[in-house]
């Protein structure tokens, strides 16, 4: 398993770029319910209003057409509703600024913006997301699990596509969540929050001469559609509180509609279905 582009070697004509947290790895829900919404609440000191936050946390990050926005994105998101609803946020212009600039939303990233600015509200954004890592790492085991049927769809892709992961996540997590569970060992290259955004990965992806009609991009969340959309390649969908049904449709049918050029058709059926599942 190759951790950036400069390792990787393209072996087959296909690839199947897959992410990680609420698609291959059941720990999206965990994780916004006890680590990102919470450290949000602790950081910003929004104990008066906790509950409807936390509600509104959730539904914007798992269950809307914003499911899986960056963590920064839905930060900015969330706390905008808190100015307006709640209370005032300090300097809140100085993230809503960061998040539009088009700077890869990461820690690394935002330390830069604040080694350049000396934004308290960047600083406090980097607190919360060292913490909401911190805690996601304390996270009981039985919480992050891989969904039902997702290995043996892995398994399958890669017997005749190079696979990717292909996810916002942070690496450290990504890393220890498919080791433990063998997922990494029908992986090719591992693509986290680090290297950039999902459409930036699959771009560069693209240039080791992959046919966009034979690359498949699968998720659960509107980000990952948009980024298949913004390649030209395909997509296909892992469906909140069907995820098991997804990866075997997409191992028993999904993949086999790929191989044959016959994917295209299929495809718009499922998007239909992605979005009525997320309400849209």
């Amino acid at each position: 398993m190759f951790r950036g582009f400069e390792d990787f070697v393209k072996r087959h004509d296909y690839l199947v770029c897959v992410d990680s947290d609420g698609c291959a790895m059941d720990t999206m829900d965990c994780k916004h319910i006890h680590c990102f919404g919470p450290c949000m609440v602790k950081e910003w000191g929004l104990e008066q209003w906790r509950e409807p936050i936390l509600e509104r946390w959730n539904e914007i990050n798992l269950y809307s057409m914003t499911r899986g926005i960056n963590r920064f994105k839905g930060l900015n998101i969330m706390l905008t509703e808190v100015n307006g609803k709640y209370t005032p946020i300090d300097r809140l212009e100085d993230l809503t600024a960061w998040v539009n600039s088009g700077a890869a939303p990461s820690n690394d990233a935002i330390q830069r913006a604040i080694d350049e600015t000396g934004s308290p509200m960047l600083k406090k954004a980097l607190s919360w997301s060292k913490a909401v890592n911190a805690a996601i790492v304390e996270l009981p085991e039985e919480l992050k699990k891989p969904f039902v049927g997702a290995k043996e769809g892995l398994a399958a892709a890669s017997e005749f596509a190079d696979v990717a992961i292909v996810s916002s996540a942070n690496r450290d997590a990504v890393v220890e969540e498919w080791t433990k569970f063998k997922l990494l060992d029908h992986v090719d290259i591992m693509l986290a929050q680090d290297i950039g955004s999902k459409a930036h990965c699959i771009a560069e992806m693209l240039k080791f001469g992959y046919d966009p009609d034979k690359v498949l991009m699968v998720g659960d969340a509107p980000g990952d559609r948009d980024a298949a959309e913004q390649n030209g390649v395909h997509f296909y969908p892992i469906l909140v509180r069907h995820e098991a049904d997804s990866w075997a449709e997409l191992r028993n049918t999904g993949l086999e509609k790929l191989k044959t050029g016959d994917y295209s058709g299929y495809e718009k059926e499922k998007i239909s279905e992605f979005l009525k599942n997320l309400g849209a």
